[in-house]
């Protein structure tokens, strides 16, 4: 991995876009459409939508399609929800679930300091519904920073999915560059910990971003940081700028950095590493839960 380097760079021959299934796409976007859910596939312009809808395969946004913060990195849209829950949505999500027939489900949401308990309880009320709808169905969340809200934290924990995730998204020095203001470095790694520690065995996870300005020692270091902080999975991926809006890439990584990376994570002592271009929190997230069941 070059130390850093200019803005954006034309796209190398190794970002392209897999194909989809029309068919099979078509019935995901049914499906979610009629269940009016949102999805994190759609909302930020993820480049692994074909992929992963022609695959049977989508991650759930719940909470809205408006975040409080605002990070240079996102395309979410961004601005105040004034405390709207929809009280419906865990049903609708479930019973998507179960119509998909996911055998692994992935919840995320945008962040919303204008709730009480930053939209704790949603969660939990979403895990509690996919539960009984679909009583086979593995599901991880990938939550926002919960502010550190102790109380915030263990609600989601007490829901008992089977993987949480938070994203530290970059390295250290880039933070303040790259997210909203009232996001921290040190505020991400102390919701992974407190998370682990009231998790009573539950898996967590995190993930990087890779391309915008960090070098490789900064990646390491922030790889370690994730391990001192007991994270059992890691995610790192190519930043593409969804728009103009947004940060442009300073950095198209190589497969091959990606690979050296996972070598380097795996060598920290991380559990289970997917590394690479496409790569994204929950891209192919099944895989972790897979390779335990493997080692058992």
């Amino acid at each position: 991995m070059p130390e850093r380097r200019g803005s954006d760079t034309p796209k190398p021959p190794w970002l392209k876009v897999r194909a989809l299934d029309p068919e099979k796409f078509a019935r995901v976007r049914r499906i979610l459409a009629e269940g009016n859910v949102n999805t994190v596939c759609d909302v930020s312009h993820c480049p692994n939508i074909s992929e992963c809808w022609s695959a049977n395969s989508a991650a759930f946004m719940i909470l809205g399609r408006v975040c409080t913060r605002n990070c240079r990195f996102c395309a979410v849209e961004s601005g105040n929800p004034s405390g709207a829950v929809d009280a419906t949505e865990p049903e609708r999500i479930a019973k998507a679930v179960k119509e998909l027939g996911l055998t692994y489900a992935v919840i995320t949401s945008v962040t919303r300091d204008d709730l009480k308990d930053f939209g704790a309880a949603q969660f939990s009320a979403v895990v509690r519904e996919i539960r009984r709808a679909s009583l086979g169905t593995r599901i991880e969340l990938l939550i926002p920073d919960l502010q550190a809200d102790e109380g915030a934290i263990a609600t989601v924990v007490d829901s008992r999915p089977d993987v949480i995730g938070h994203n530290l998204e970059t390295v250290r020095c880039l933070q303040p560059v790259i997210r909203d203001p009232r996001a921290d470095y040190d505020v991400s790694l102390r919701v992974l910990r407190r998370t682990k520690d009231l998790g009573g065995g539950i898996p967590t996870k995190s993930s990087l971003m890779l391309g915008l300005g960090e070098t490789r020692a900064e990646v390491v270091e922030a790889m370690r940081d994730l391990r001192d902080a007991d994270v059992d999975a890691l995610t790192l991926g190519q930043y593409l700028r969804p728009g103009k809006a947004n940060i442009e890439v300073k950095e198209y990584v190589t497969p091959e950095d990606f690979d050296r990376l996972r070598e380097e994570a795996l060598r920290l002592g991380f559990e289970h590493v997917a590394a690479g271009p496409f790569v994204r929190s929950s891209y192919r997230a099944f895989e972790f839960m897979d390779s335990r069941n493997e080692g058992v």
